[in-house]
């Protein structure tokens, strides 16, 4: 996904209804050792990694549950959707555990320390409507008879973005992530060097030309 030019945006859905992601199968880590358990937990976190480095939008559309690594599936993605009825939480303390997948990072960023401290400490689930109020996802719908509300609201809001220039979406993406990590100064700096990388693109461009010529742009991402 990482290399496809024509990879613009990236949806995360489960084909299991009511599950989006449950988390570490409890029972498979029970029969690790400690070093086992590291290990598989590093992995973990590379993964998350990966995602989060993806240069094209990703969005979660949670259907159902997210719990403990499922829900820092979601968290590694830019957008997150979710159905009212869907239950999210990092419920690792109520199992001994802490979150080790990136959630005690990417939460607190996402919907602020306080909120996200009280979230971990407790292991509390919540709803998508109860996310969606604290900023933990960008939409909550209504859960349709198919199950996947989540989904087509996420289909709705890739659509949206996919018309838009697609390096320019990924500078974006990059500046926003990488600004988010260092003072306002050094952020702006950052702003400027991927903004300077999109001055010279075709897009940019078109874009310019479809403005005079009050026609659609036809982005090619080059």
């Amino acid at each position: 996904l990482r290399f496809d030019e024509q990879v613009r945006v990236v949806v995360f859905r489960s084909q299991v209804k009511g599950v989006f992601c449950a988390g570490a199968d409890l029972k498979e880590r029970a029969k690790m050792d400690d070093a086992e358990v590291g290990e598989f937990v590093r992995r973990l976190r590379n993964l998350m990694d990966e995602i989060a480095a993806l240069p094209v939008p990703t969005i979660a559309a949670i259907d159902g549950y997210a719990l403990g690594g499922g829900l820092e599936l979601a968290l590694a993605c830019d957008l997150r959707v979710a159905a009212s009825s869907a239950k999210m939480g990092l419920i690792e303390t109520t199992r001994g555990l802490l979150p080790g997948a990136g959630g005690t990072q990417r939460l607190p960023r996402c919907v602020g320390v306080g909120l996200a401290k009280e979230l971990i400490f407790t292991g509390r689930q919540i709803d998508g409507e109860q996310a969606a109020s604290m900023g933990l996802v960008n939409h909550s719908v209504p859960q349709n008879s198919e199950g996947d509300a989540a989904y087509q609201r996420a289909l709705t809001l890739a659509k949206e973005i996919l018309p838009q220039a697609p390096f320019a979406v990924k500078m974006g993406k990059l500046a926003i992530n990488k600004g988010m990590e260092v003072d306002i100064a050094s952020g702006m700096a950052i702003e400027g060097m991927c903004y300077a990388q999109n001055i010279p693109t075709r897009d940019r461009q078109e874009g310019m030309a479809a403005f005079r010529e009050k026609r659609p742009p036809q982005f090619t991402g080059k």
